[in-house]
């Protein structure tokens, strides 16, 4: 249940520092950030990062029991841990979600449905009844996207005429044209060029055992539901590309008569890009569906099962598994650079001293990982700028990416090295690199720069709602917070545009649409401390509506919480089971204005404190993280144990000096317990600065 905003409640905000004490107990602060420093220490590698599980629905196992299917390639173990793990994620309606606590949701539900069929469920058995029921309630197969039809045809189970081509020659097309192949986002590209081949060869293998989906038709099985629906408006962008996949499908039967003129140049041509990628790279893109669409395309190829390409490329695959004696799931990727960044961030803010070897490890692992080579990026940035960048995974030379290099920037500026003139310079590259990405309205993206061409949304295969990279607010303000820390000033022209744009991006109700957290908790924090960072007047009113909103959408437990529906309907933002991610998240928002005594912060510190487990760690089940607003969702299980003690010591340095050194003193025989304010020579200007703002 949400606080709303009543008078009642707006009088307790505004009582004075006498009336209400910053917190009754700094002594259970101290303990509990002492059990998170202990927890996080336990469980880095001894590499030196870390790294957390990346939880996701059950697609990702239900897509390779249909490849191993496919592939003739079954393995009865491995299958029954498959659908031990699939019904384990069935909701009580019959259906599966993407997201924890979400509704069943109809290519979760679909592909899970057909993965128990081909694994021998049987259909009359009540949970599959109930999914039946429930998938039709849902719109049944003509409601799936289209790389979930184009994996359904691959077994003989969607015909290929109603698949929307995705024709090898986009890779043709030249940058002068004014959308090619390198307008679509990172990840699509990615995805595409594979599933280009397949869409050439149209390998489709039947199972052994025959299936079929005909129930899954409300209407039965008939064209009128195969085929893409129109635009009811018979001019539109969404008509004209539905015509010109008719087109396509006639260059097709062309190229299936070897007699495309550039088909041949154009399937080399994605061969050749698949084949560079897998170079320096935990498997093409090192993200899931590419690599398991890489293995199909290069069967469809005719690489043969033992090719050491095909095997490295499957050996990657294998890795993302994680397999128990009754049970299986899957990683999308894996996500080590981002996770050790935030949690070294973490350690250091919270005390963890200078010296500390774990520290050092940290910060050399981090600075080995940079990437100093010009991957795909430069194609929409060719700018004149040294490679630099780091990725979220292990390996993927080919796709730096800006949040991650911020990250791990703001990270460097704090963590110690024994060799600090390597760790300012490999700093200083990084920061001009990321700094070359600013959009043209003053934003930052995840990949790519000005990757906006919103035509490229109306193309028929784009339904995984995926197909751009536009700039984003929280990317914007972490950019932000790293040069306001580095010290650059507000009327910078580059932080000037960065701040314009955040200031355009603020929502009606004070807040801010977070791109890759959940959602508005994750998108106000990030601002909020960004802006902090840039030494901005707090005070301003739409700043001030900021954390108002935050208020406003405080749990009477004391915690926030916000479940992703927020991107299908803004109407529930800020709802949702209290979790200590978000919770960490918005204190954090609420310490940008230097106020511990806000009862609002008392209330959410001591949720967090209250809700610790005895290891230091914190319990969460709900899914915070965001791959594909409305489509893919991620639970990064290392946000409920890092966050929450950035949130404590970022706390714990607005504290008055009394109250800070009083936990100090109590905390004096733990050698975790540091001086409440960290300092560090800035690798940027060699000044000491103050990183308690």
């Amino acid at each position: 249940m949400r606080v709303s905003v009543t008078p009642d409640n707006n009088q307790l905000r505004g009582l004075s520092r006498q009336e209400f004490p910053a917190f009754s107990c700094p002594a259970d602060l101290e303990a509990a950030i002492e059990r998170s420093q202990n927890y996080l220490l336990q469980v880095q590698k001894p590499e030196g990062y870390w790294v957390g599980e990346l939880m996701v629905d059950s697609t990702l196992v239900s897509d390779m029991v249909a490849y191993h299917h496919w592939d003739g390639s079954v393995d009865a173990s491995w299958e029954r841990k498959a659908v031990n793990h699939i019904f384990s994620m069935q909701l009580p309606d019959g259906g599966w979600n993407i997201y924890y606590g979400g509704p069943a949701e109809v290519n979760a539900t679909i592909k899970a449905y057909l993965a128990l069929k081909l694994a021998g469920v049987s259909v009359t058995d009540p949970r599959m009844l109930r999914a039946r029921e429930l998938a039709l309630n849902l719109g049944g197969v003509p409601r799936m996207n289209t790389f979930s039809k184009l994996y359904l045809a691959l077994i003989g189970l969607f015909p290929w005429e109603y698949v929307p081509t995705i024709p090898c020659e986009v890779l043709l097309i030249g940058k002068w044209f004014h959308v090619n192949f390198w307008d679509m986002s990172n990840w699509s590209r990615a995805m595409l060029v594979p599933l280009a081949i397949i869409n050439h060869f149209k390998p489709t293998r039947l199972p052994k055992k025959q299936v079929s989906l005909d129930e899954l038709y409300p209407q039965g099985f008939h064209e009128r539901d195969l085929a893409l629906p129109p635009d009811p408006e018979r001019i539109s962008l969404r008509n004209f590309f539905l015509w010109l996949d008719r087109l396509h499908k006639l260059a097709e039967w062309f190229a299936g008569h070897g007699l495309h003129p550039f088909r041949k140049r154009a399937l080399k041509k994605c061969e050749q890009f698949m084949l560079e990628r897998f170079e320096g790279s935990d498997g093409l893109a090192a993200i899931f569906p590419a690599i398991l669409n890489s293995i199909i395309a290069l069967k469809a190829l005719g690489y043969s099962r033992d090719n050491p390409r095909l095997q490295r490329q499957w050996q990657q695959l294998k890795r993302l598994q994680h397999e128990t004696p009754q049970s299986v799931r899957i990683e999308p990727c894996f996500s080590p650079v981002w996770d050790t960044a935030i949690v070294a961030i973490c350690l250091r803010e919270s005390g963890i001293p200078a010296e500390h070897p774990r520290m050092k490890q940290a910060c050399e692992w981090l600075m080995a990982k940079e990437i100093r080579f010009r991957g795909d990026w430069h194609h929409k940035n060719p700018v004149d700028v040294e490679p630099s960048g780091w990725v979220f995974e292990y390996e993927n030379k080919w796709n730096p990416d800006v949040d991650d290099t911020a990250m791990v920037l703001l990270a460097l500026r704090q963590i110690p090295t024994d060799r600090p003139k390597a760790r300012d310079e490999c700093f200083q590259r990084g920061l001009k690199w990321m700094m070359a990405f600013q959009c043209r309205d003053g934003g930052w993206a995840a990949f790519d720069k000005d990757c906006t061409k919103n035509i490229l949304e109306k193309v028929p295969f784009a339904d995984h709602n995926a197909m751009l990279d536009p700039e984003c607010a929280d990317i914007t303000a972490r950019i932000l917070e790293l040069l306001g820390c580095e010290g650059w000033p507000a009327d910078h022209p580059q932080v000037q545009k960065g701040l314009d744009y955040i200031r355009r991006q603020q929502e009606q109700d004070g807040s801010w649409y977070g791109r890759w957290g959940v959602n508005y908790i994750y998108g106000t924090w990030q601002v909020l401390r960004g802006l902090r960072a840039m030494n901005l007047n707090m005070n301003q009113p739409w700043l001030i509506q900021a954390r108002d909103w935050l208020e406003s959408v405080q749990h009477e437990d004391g915690g926030w919480g916000e479940r992703c529906n927020t991107y299908d309907d803004p109407v529930f933002k800020g709802q949702g089971p209290s979790t200590a991610s978000q919770t960490a998240w918005a204190l954090m928002g609420l310490c940008a204005f230097d106020d511990p005594h806000r009862p609002s912060i008392r209330r959410g510190i001591e949720y967090l404190i209250r809700s610790q487990n005895a290891d230091g760690s914190w319990t969460e089940h709900e899914t915070t993280g965001t791959g594909f607003p409305r489509v893919f969702y991620l639970k990064y299980d290392m946000y409920r144990n890092a966050w929450p003690l950035l949130a404590f010591a970022t706390y714990r340095k607005l504290l008055p000096l009394s109250q800070a050194e009083s936990a100090r003193i109590n905390g004096a025989e733990r050698p975790m317990a540091q001086s409440s304010t960290t300092t560090t020579a800035s690798p940027a200007t060699g000044v000491r600065q103050d990183l308690s703002r």
